[in-house]
């Protein structure tokens, strides 16, 4: 595969329920590419579904890797990751991921900044989203330098509140639906700008947003 969409002064949007899967390497797991570099191990951006029991070698992440698991439940050697998990997997760490019933993952792969090298995993469905029930709500995930990563809640209607930054925007619509100027973008939208970009949502919306991350 030639590289793809690794032009980031560029905006793209994509409807990742209309492409097609795509085999890996192993068996039982496909992807939907949305940014990649052309060797396997380089940096990628992706849709990753596991059939239920397929599984992948283990294997070590040069720069990294980001998880938010979409749905089902993902695994490896140190415990079970159901819907709304985000994981950090930094460099110089590995393991054999797998899955026992089938997961749906957004991954990005050969990314972090250098000096990132804080693993863990923060389960979305907890208590700590900030703001009120019925406006705007966020979860922070991740912080390093300019590069933060969170969980939006937006309310039909509202502009989406995203914080002042530089370095590009990127952004999944997990549920719901936003528009602009140029069109509406449904669940499964990946977005990614390289400037602020102003975004209503027509419908209630959860959205997994990343800032300041391309000069990193």
């Amino acid at each position: 595969m030639q590289n793809l969409n690794l032009d980031f002064s560029k905006s793209l949007v994509i409807d990742t329920e209309k492409m097609d899967w795509i085999d890996s390497p192993a068996k039982g797991v496909m992807r939907k590419p949305l940014a990649r570099a052309e060797e396997e191990r380089g940096h990628a951006t992706s849709i990753v579904r596991y059939e239920a029991g397929a599984k992948f070698n283990r294997h070590l992440h040069p720069l990294g890797e980001e998880i938010f698991v979409l749905s089902g439940v993902f695994s490896d050697e140190n415990g079970d990751y159901g819907a709304g998990s985000y994981i950090r997997n930094p460099s110089g760490t590995g393991h054999a991921p797998f899955s026992k019933q089938g997961c749906i993952l957004f991954v990005k792969l050969h990314q972090f900044a250098n000096k990132d090298d804080k693993q863990f995993v923060l389960n979305s469905n907890c208590d700590e989203w900030q703001g009120e029930k019925g406006a705007q709500q966020r979860l922070q995930l991740h912080q390093y330098g300019n590069e933060q990563v969170m969980l939006l809640k937006a309310v039909s209607g509202d502009v989406i509140s995203i914080p002042e930054h530089t370095g590009g925007e990127e952004i999944v619509i997990l549920s719901g639906e936003l528009k602009d100027e140029l069109g509406d973008y449904p669940t499964g939208t990946w977005l990614r700008r390289p400037n602020s970009h102003e975004l209503t949502a027509v419908v209630d919306s959860l959205i997994w947003l990343k800032i300041g991350h391309f000069n990193a």
